[in-house]
């Protein structure tokens, strides 16, 4: 395969085009109004560099569908509620040079730490179990029925919202273990209700999001959906689960599917798996051989994340018959990787060296840190470290963290005072 196969463009079922085979994919910037919950002007300059960048799609970080439910205290959050102006902003600004831009909407479910005051629901009250950090997250409640179904119109109503505001699609995230990975994973969904028992049972949530999202929006408009590979855990959620929810995606006008893997508890998508010690190519396309399975039933485009930074991987991926190559660390370092790329220039550095701990979720976040760091760098326009120490950017993203739930506690108290 020669390099014009990464800079062809894709056409997807929905009749769009994307101009070519690079997607920034989505990452957890960090970066939203903390009062409103809203894009930030840190943010949409990120945005801006990224869509200079060259990638034929941009993803935003996810985006949640509930601001009572929050993954973070500086994520962005579109509900009923929310004033569309910076959305607007977010999404031109991000299409100004050509991309596709999709907006990732998401639900946290019980992946969410004490430290924001909030309620925890997920399918069952099954906690976190991630050693001496479990603590930092919340006790779920189990879902009642009429919960869910309101989760589902939240979906519906925040997709029909990205669309007012301009974006060209949305990707509705069920994977890394957020509430609707939870909802398929047997070991977190001991439901014996309509939404549990079955496969088929605990993927109906997915699939009443994305026919409800699909029933709104205009034929145009994407919807994708970021799905695990597998979830890494003993009984949880497999390759063979993942096939056949492909299978049945593909008869819901869905235009793009794209493949993952892990949660907070396997963080598989930081690269933190057996897989990561095989190959230099494994260690940069952690889901690559699931990927293979998934490519020979899926009727729709598939895209892969999962480290990838390199051209010879990027083509590798290609030429196994997935669609589209998912880039997030590599773009968080070098924005502008596409254009390099296209040009023939050397490319900067574009991976961060994970710490050796031997707890993996601590050495995820220390590698998701790095990334932080280097993100917050850009979206001020200030010089980046490609290699600054992980236990460092571990430690500034934790003060962060805490300093950040703080203003977010202290703003949702006086606003219902």
């Amino acid at each position: 395969m020669t390099q014009s196969k990464i800079f062809s463009p894709l056409d997807l079922p929905n009749g769009t085009t994307i101009r070519n085979r690079i997607a920034k994919a989505a990452m957890e910037e960090n970066l939203a109004d903390i009062e409103t919950s809203t894009p930030s002007k840190q943010l949409i300059n990120l945005y801006d560099i990224w869509a200079r960048g060259g990638s034929g799609l941009i993803i935003t970080g996810h985006v949640m569908v509930d601001r009572s439910a929050m993954s973070g205290p500086a994520d962005v959050a579109l509900d009923a509620n929310s004033d569309l102006t910076t959305f607007r902003e977010w999404a031109a600004v991000s299409k100004s040079h050509g991309a596709q831009v999709w907006m990732q909407i998401n639900h946290p479910g019980r992946q969410m730490k004490t430290d924001l005051g909030q309620q925890a629901y997920a399918p069952s009250a099954i906690p976190l179990d991630i050693g001496g950090a479990s603590r930092l997250f919340c006790q779920p409640k189990e879902m009642s029925d009429s919960m869910i179904e309101s989760v589902i119109e939240r979906f519906v109503m925040t997709a029909r919202l990205a669309e007012q505001a301009g974006f060209s699609g949305v990707e509705v995230h069920a994977a890394h273990g957020y509430l609707l990975s939870q909802f398929l994973s047997p070991l977190v969904n001991k439901r014996t209700d309509r939404w549990g028992v079955s496969p088929e049972n605990r993927a109906r949530l997915l699939y009443s999001v994305v026919r409800g999202i699909r029933a709104v929006v205009n034929p145009s408009f994407t919807v994708a959906v970021k799905l695990n590979s597998a979830d890494f855990q003993r009984g949880g959620f497999s390759p063979s689960d993942a096939v056949d929810v492909v299978r049945s995606l593909n008869t819901m006008g869905v235009d793009c599917i794209e493949l993952s893997g892990g949660s907070y508890e396997s963080p598989a998508m930081g690269g933190h798996t057996a897989q990561s010690s095989e190959s230099t190519v494994a260690r940069e396309a952690y889901f690559l051989e699931f990927a293979k399975e998934i490519v020979n039933v899926a009727t729709v485009p598939i895209m892969l994340t999962g480290g990838i930074s390199r051209r010879e991987v990027m083509e590798q991926v290609l030429d196994a018959g997935v669609s589209i190559v998912g880039l997030a660390t590599a773009l968080a370092l070098v924005p502008d990787l596409p254009v390099r790329l296209q040009r023939g220039e050397p490319i900067p550095h574009a991976k961060t060296t994970a710490p050796n701990w031997s707890s993996k979720t601590l050495a995820s976040a220390a590698t998701l840190g790095v990334v932080k760091w280097n993100m917050r760098k850009h979206s001020k326009g200030e010089k980046v470290s490609y290699q600054i120490w992980p236990i460092f950017a571990f430690i500034i993203e934790f003060f962060l963290g805490w300093k950040r739930a703080r203003v977010f506690k202290q703003t949702r108290r006086v606003k219902t005072e």
